[in-house]
């Protein structure tokens, strides 16, 4: 039987690892975190269930494919529950707009905001689920080893105009402001820029209106674990809490890896969903073609990372919805300043997640889990002291919150904590504390991201946000499909 590897126990690596045993590959999965999960990390506090992220499940059949593999059902291991309405975008002066499936309902939104706009909507409709089936259903786990598999996508990327930004093109249908925020925000979920990235991300509207917006029954982590339940049963091994130090490699050819605690273990193939520079100048450092990819990528524009506060409070909540988007008073300005100048901005948007409207589980009787989110620019871009900063920006995000929303937050709070891109960087080894690992634009998109399989070092695989698809949970699924499809074909 042969023997492979998988670097981290996050989404993709999981996925993958799933995917290997499934086919009869004796697979090994090792993460250097105490619990599995990758960024679906979680943490419990006097009582509360704090999930690090992601918290937005989209696309379940992409998940219950890894138990239908070898006859199982997902359903035996996890429950997902509907989550409705999907967000609630809330702006400065007061204006709700709940976003949904429901088709009805959902009009009826665009027509409060701008009635002219349902006409405009429709016809984005038809443009978003045109690039789903091309982005997502044909090319959504296809693994771009080389340039000719880019060549041969770009007749329908030219067709749906995807060197525009989905901003403008959710702006070629709609004119009201407020409703160009709602159908673009979504890069945001996958680290992208809605003003530069790819009008082929558009998708993600399609990608939910099917799919809906789902919750796993006590956290995305309960998720995780069923995966890696799963993955055990099939007879994986999980290895948690021993980070992998040196990838060895002979020649063109890794063979084998060392961590932490002193285990060495020998593989015919190795997978990496760790962080991408982390895994070519830290792990396979002595290799010189690992030194120049490292090199290479570095060199890549890496996407913000995340201030995230983690809060419980007394008292229950079922007028907040499980997800909101508070926007702030500017839109393109506030991108420009995360994602080009590298400020830390006297405004923010802040997605707020409040799983326990749907899941009181999260929370003790009687009382919420929250976290409140805003992105903030890489560490490369914004190299700020996290320990000076991080508690007078929790306050900051903390009394918006109160202002909008609940005004006694403060005294209501039992437990908080925050998590800076100083901790991505230390927790994850995230290149310049990176929330999504490379942007997702046009130019770093498909073959131009990092590879599913190394160009030079033939059994060395990767797997995860860096490589095509992207980010997000059906991105890295996706991505760990394609890798599987290469590996196999060259182990069996």
């Amino acid at each position: 039987m042969k023997k492979a590897c998988v670097i981290g126990a996050g989404f993709g690596g999981l996925a993958l690892a799933i995917r290997l045993q499934s086919a009869g590959i004796e697979t090994t999965v090792v993460e250097a975190r105490d619990k599995p999960g990758g960024r679906a990390y979680f943490w419990e506090r006097d009582g509360f269930t704090f999930d690090a992220g992601p918290t937005v499940i989209t696309d379940p059949p992409c998940l219950r494919e890894l138990w239908a593999l070898k006859g199982h059902r997902m359903e035996d291991d996890i429950e997902l529950m509907p989550v409705m309405p999907f967000y609630r975008l809330n702006w400065p002066d007061g204006t709700n707009f709940d976003y949904s499936n429901d088709e009805t309902g959902l009009r009826d939104e665009i027509a409060k905001v701008n009635p002219r706009d349902v006409a405009g909507y429709e016809a984005f409709l038809d443009y978003s689920a045109g690039v789903f089936e091309e982005g997502y259903v044909k090319l959504g786990a296809v693994p771009f080893l080389d340039f000719a598999s880019m060549i041969k996508a770009a007749p329908a990327l030219a067709k749906y105009q995807a060197w525009r930004s989905v901003y403008s093109m959710v702006s070629k249908y709609i004119e009201s402001e407020k409703l160009r925020e709602a159908f673009s925000f979504h890069t945001l979920l996958v680290g992208g820029n809605p003003m530069k990235t790819s009008s082929i991300y558009a998708l993600i509207h399609k990608l939910e209106k099917d799919g809906g917006v789902w919750w796993a029954k006590g956290g995305t982590n309960r998720l995780i674990d069923a995966m890696v339940r799963h993955f055990q049963r099939l007879g994986g091994t999980v290895q948690l809490g021993d980070a992998v130090t040196k990838i060895h490699s002979l020649g063109n050819r890794v063979t084998g890896l060392e961590t932490k605690s002193g285990w060495q273990g020998s593989f015919d193939a190795i997978a990496s969903n760790g962080d991408l520079i982390h895994t070519y100048r830290d792990l396979l450092g002595d290799n010189t073609h690992a030194a120049r990819q490292a090199k290479a990528l570095k060199r890549k524009k890496f996407s913000p990372s995340l201030f995230v506060v983690h809060f419980g409070i007394e008292g229950t909540w079922p007028g907040i919805p499980h997800h909101m988007i508070l926007f702030g008073p500017r839109y393109k300005g506030l991108l420009d300043d995360i994602y080009s100048h590298g400020v830390l901005p006297e405004d923010f948007s802040i997605y707020l997640h409040h799983p326990t409207v749907t899941d009181p589980s999260m929370a003790p009787e009687g009382m919420s889990t929250f976290y409140a989110l805003v992105p903030v620019a890489n560490m490369g871009k914004l190299p700020v002291d996290w320990n000076e900063i991080g508690p007078l920006l929790e306050k900051r995000i903390l009394d918006e919150v109160g202002r909008r929303l609940i005004p006694d937050i403060h005294s209501r709070i039992v437990t908080k904590f925050h998590y800076a891109p100083s901790d991505f960087a230390t927790d994850l080894s995230a290149h310049l504390g990176s929330a999504f690992s490379l942007e997702p634009v046009l130019t770093q998109s498909a073959w131009f991201r990092a590879h599913n399989r190394d160009d030079e070092i033939p059994n060395l695989y990767l797997v995860g946000a860096g490589t095509h698809p992207g980010a997000g949970i059906p991105g890295v699924v996706g991505s760990a499909k394609a890798t599987a499809k290469i590996m196999l074909e060259d182990l069996l």
